[in-house]
């Protein structure tokens, strides 16, 4: 995960078959991504989204 991934957590996806899954974009709070998944959500009504919190976990 590069340093400006790292500073916008929360991700949308698009959801696919086969479990994949497309990244849509990256927010710094969790309410930008809410509002950005209602307009989605409009534009797409029979795509499927959802919302995740990334973090790198650093082991050493």
């Amino acid at each position: 995960m590069s340093y400006q991934d790292s500073l916008r957590p929360w991700v949308i996806y698009q959801l696919l078959p086969n479990c994949q899954r497309l990244t849509v974009d990256r927010f710094r709070h969790r309410s930008e991504a809410d509002n950005y998944l209602r307009v989605l959500k409009r534009l797409q009504p029979h795509a499927e989204y959802t919302i995740v919190f990334e973090m790198e976990v650093s082991l050493s």
